[in-house]
């Protein structure tokens, strides 16, 4: 390949790489930390319910360098959302430096979100020393929040989580009540055997009883 040609092509894919960036990090709160800008929001956006997602977290110091020699250890995001609080996540950082793979200063916690509505990341822990305590919820001038994904869904719209949720509760009510219903018929089944059993032998003791009786008054030739 020529030189203009490798140059070219290097150029398109520095592009492409950016605008893949862009894409994934739309909207995030920016806060001041200490020295430090930290930007926190959804991995991706729009944020689909039942979608693979992730808290993101994208630090930089005051020279506008990204942080990316923080551990697992050092950050963590507690998710609100729906009245539910979630456990401490880890916030791992995406960046390899022995391959120079994943986003400098990126860090995120896998999460799937699983009701529409406003979420809450209430991130904590340390940077360099510095400690940081920040909270961010989804809002229209913030972040998205999660929407159900049937605008997006084709040719038809798939049941929403809690739906498919309910319906399990419901066959599984109905099932939990036909085993009960089996039960007492089994058990009733059996009550009215052993009773027939039980109505047959007196029948065959008072038979021979009977039998017994006759004999005895039976005149002696």
């Amino acid at each position: 390949m020529h030189r203009y040609a490798r140059t070219g092509a290097i150029a398109i894919a520095a592009t492409a790489l950016a605008l893949g960036l862009a894409s994934t990090a739309t909207a995030h709160i920016v806060k001041q930390v200490g020295p430090y800008t930290v930007a926190i929001g959804w991995l991706r956006e729009p944020t689909y319910v039942g979608e693979l997602n992730a808290v993101q977290v994208v630090i930089k110091d005051k020279s506008g360098n990204p942080v990316s020699d923080l551990t697992a250890d050092d950050l963590r995001v507690v998710v609100t959302a729906s009245g539910t609080q979630s456990d401490p996540m880890a916030l791992a950082p995406t960046f390899d430096p022995d391959t120079a793979l994943g986003i400098p200063g990126d860090y995120e916690a896998p999460l799937i979100p699983t009701a529409p509505g406003a979420y809450t990341f209430h991130v904590t822990g340390t940077i360099h020393n510095q400690p940081i305590d920040e909270t961010a919820t989804s809002a229209e001038d913030t972040f998205d929040s999660a929407v159900l994904p049937t605008a997006i869904q084709f040719p038809d719209a798939l049941p929403a989580l809690g739906d498919v949720a309910t319906r399990i509760e419901r066959t599984d009510a109905r099932a939990q009540a036909a085993g009960v219903v089996a039960q007492q018929a089994k058990d009733a089944a059996g009550a009215a055997l052993i009773g027939g059993i039980a109505v047959g032998s007196l029948g065959v003791l008072l038979g021979a009883a009977g039998l017994v009786v006759a004999m005895r008054r039976r005149p002696v030739a």
